[in-house]
């Protein structure tokens, strides 16, 4: 029989990398995958346990004050008004990501493209895949993984498109994207443009944008509350934007039962509310981002700073034929696990992705074996 088969995904692949770096003393340090290891705001938590809201089934659309907090968040962050009513829950962003494609393919059966950056988080081209949808790569403007350059789709794939992707800050490069460049050409094409804007709290360069701040006619912004607040693991986020786009979605979301649950809306609209932790959590990447890049460029792998997010994507210096090279050297000799680019599409192989998610005490023995190790 002949039909879909999943590939492994992609982080099973490094469990040969992560059993090398397991066998150094004091053991491995995970950077391969962006999973929070700080705490969440107490107050999200203690909403989360208390909310008495495990009975009943919760509005899939959101919450009254989930909603007003997400809007709230968008007036704080961006300076963009947007009415609670135009805007919906998602059972954090990966699903929808994933899902996405398949619901605008049932509005418009005439589209069969999704269009996605070419250096990316792997589900963007997945969930087209499973929508039974064409992937698209759209190339970056520079070498290294940043902005966009949608000059370079082909008018034929703009005509089919069910919608482009966009990510700024990226995962895996950290390159920004002219956001208001990238709603302008959806608009003149006709092609929805979907922002997935989990990392905008970790910008570096400038400050945060939202595509919904060039207006919201076919554009749609996706944020999640897993990097912004550490709590990856109750998953919850929202979209807002196109008036249009979001009714459709919101309305099929229902029918298709994707509802955050009761207790998670309550926890979300107390983080959305709060803007100290997520001070707190920027000087704490930060911090890591130097620290790492640092010591990588000290011991011969030139690694700078990114423009936004907490993910380091350094080039592969020329000693070592590719990322997974790289990757396993740098488990053998320091026992740091971390993603060869590969794994965010063809034209990341010269890369490898380092998430320094970990406490800043790992990271900094990561430093202390690169220099006693002689790595390099």
């Amino acid at each position: 029989m002949s039909g879909f088969r999943p590939p492994l995904y992609p982080y099973e692949r490094l469990s040969g990398l992560r059993a090398l770096a397991e066998a150094l003393p004091g053991g491995v340090v995970d950077c391969s995958v962006g999973t929070p290891c700080d705490p969440p705001p107490p107050a999200a938590l203690r909403a989360l346990a208390t909310s008495g809201t495990e009975r009943g089934y919760p509005p899939s659309a959101g919450t009254v004050a989930f909603r007003q907090a997400a809007a709230e968040y968008l007036g704080r962050a961006f300076g963009v008004e947007v009415d609670p009513s135009a805007l919906a829950a998602c059972v954090g962003t990966k699903e929808m990501v994933a899902s996405t494609p398949h619901y605008l393919r049932l509005r418009d059966p005439s589209r069969d493209t999704v269009l996605y950056p070419s250096v990316s988080y792997p589900t963007y081209a997945m969930g087209a895949r499973l929508a039974g949808c064409r992937a698209v790569p759209v190339p970056s403007l520079s070498a290294d993984g940043g902005g966009l350059d949608v000059g370079a789709v082909d008018p034929s794939d703009a005509r089919r498109a069910l919608l482009l992707w966009v990510n700024s800050p990226a995962n895996p490069s950290g390159g920004l994207t002219d956001l208001d460049a990238v709603a302008d050409w959806g608009r003149r094409h006709g092609v929805p443009v979907f922002s997935d804007e989990c990392y905008a709290e970790y910008t570096w360069e400038g400050r945060p944008r939202s595509i919904l701040e060039s207006g919201s006619d076919g554009v749609v912004a996706v944020h999640s509350i897993s990097k912004r607040s550490n709590l990856a693991g109750v998953r919850a986020g929202f979209f807002a934007g196109d008036d249009a786009l979001v009714a459709y979605l919101r309305d099929v979301r229902q029918h298709a039962g994707m509802i955050v649950p009761g207790p998670v809306q309550a926890a979300a609209a107390v983080a959305w509310s709060d803007d100290g932790h997520v001070a707190v959590q920027r000087a704490l990447y930060l911090e890591r981002l130097e620290l790492l890049a640092h010591a990588l460029s000290q011991a011969g792998c030139p690694t700078s700073v990114p423009a936004g997010s907490f993910y380091l994507w350094p080039a592969v210096p020329d000693r070592w034929t590719d990322g997974w090279a790289m990757a396993e050297d740098l488990a053998k000799a320091t026992g740091i696990l971390v993603s060869p680019g590969d794994l965010y599409g063809g034209d990341g192989a010269g890369h490898v992705r380092i998430a320094v998610v970990q406490p800043t005490e790992r990271l900094s023995l990561v430093a202390q074996r690169l220099s006693a190790s002689g790595w390099g």
